[in-house]
């Protein structure tokens, strides 16, 4: 093992070595709240307002503050030169993405209508949030993520109500099944994007910019950032807490249903992570930029989804059980990916020998 590995090791927080066993033992937790004390779902749910639950949407813009607050805005132009990152990041987004998890939601879960919409809803919803969390920890392009996301957010908005309807009504009458109709405002998206994007962006950008130049890059790099940082991975400990309490009470109940729906994420997590990872190498990306598109395209805006299943199907329905089972694999997998990525750093990049994996 290199020196320079050791020194990063020892450099790690407690938090930071341990993340998937913290990861871990917060679903743990979660879901012996929810089960234990399942009067703990209506008590969070009383924080809704309209389709926010602000538990959630605070954990989320707490734990997206820190990397956005380390993007350097100022360079965010020349993502948007690298045309062909852009256009594979589209393409993986906005028709590998969705196409793969419609079949696979088809395949799997055709017997089971509700939870087969539900899963559909979340293929469409592209990642505009814990991929900034991902992307980090992976050792990924601040700037690329942050770019993609944006990039994301203004195709979410104009487009995914579009999509739902496409996909949920028309394209399964395809495949001999019954299309449902789908009525989603670009009002319920633009608030998504607003909230869950908008303000931790803005939060980072006006950090970035102010402190900067009252305090100094060297104060805001050495200084600010260390403190701030652990923030992101409280926040997520933190959410996935509430979240797995939510439906604690479900998932010991009926967990066959759970494993039903992973199924198919878990596949769809797998073959999406690997096919933009070779993609974006083809197309002579370097690990950085290869992380940034690789985590954008297979994370997914489970937020929307949600608030998208409980706006047009009801907060009880199959659909909105399905999208709260989505973040609840997604965590786990995705925490998988970023070492599935520092595998692929470590094969087919020259500075392989300086990464140490989350374990």
């Amino acid at each position: 093992m290199s020196q320079c590995t050791v020194d990063k090791r020892k450099k790690l927080s407690r938090l930071d070595q341990f993340l998937t066993l913290w990861i871990f033992l917060a679903m743990a937790i979660g879901v012996f709240i929810g089960y234990v004390y399942p009067q703990s779902e209506s008590l969070i749910n009383s924080f809704q307002v309209g389709t926010v639950n602000v538990p959630i949407a605070i954990g989320l813009i707490l734990m997206m503050y820190p990397p956005l607050a380390k993007v350097k805005y100022n360079q965010l132009g020349r993502v948007f030169q690298n045309v062909k990152v852009i256009t594979l990041s589209l393409v993986l987004n906005w028709i590998i993405g969705p196409i793969l998890m419609f079949l696979l939601a088809i395949i799997f879960l055709r017997d089971y209508p509700e939870y087969m919409v539900g899963i559909i809803l979340i293929g469409l919803a592209r990642c505009i949030a814990m991929v900034l969390v991902w992307n980090e920890l992976a050792e990924g392009d601040r700037e690329y993520a942050a770019g993609l996301v944006a990039f994301n957010s203004i195709f979410q908005v104009l487009f995914y109500s579009v999509f739902a309807y496409v996909f949920i009504t028309v394209l399964p009458t395809w495949f001999g099944l019954e299309g449902k109709i789908v009525d989603i405002s670009m009002g319920t998206i633009a608030e998504s994007v607003a909230i869950y994007l908008g303000i931790p962006f803005l939060l980072g950008f006006l950090s970035s910019f102010i402190l900067r130049r009252l305090k100094g890059d060297v104060w805001y790099q050495q200084v600010f950032i260390p403190a701030i940082s652990p923030i992101t991975l409280i926040a997520l400990l933190f959410t996935i807490v509430v979240m797995f309490s939510l439906k604690g009470n479900l998932i010991v109940r009926i967990p066959l249903d759970v494993i039903r729906i992973a199924i198919p994420l878990v596949i769809y997590f797998a073959i999406m992570f690997v096919v933009s990872i070779y993609l974006g190498k083809a197309l002579g990306a370097n690990y950085a930029q290869n992380a940034s598109v690789a985590f954008t395209a297979t994370g997914n805006n489970f937020e929307l989804a949600i608030a998208v299943a409980i706006g047009v199907f009801g907060l009880n329905s199959g659909q909105a059980f399905a999208g709260v089972v989505g973040p609840l694999i997604e965590v786990p997998a995705l925490i998988s990916l970023v070492n599935l990525a520092y595998w692929f750093r470590r094969k087919y990049y020259s500075e392989s020998a300086k990464v140490q994996p989350a374990s």
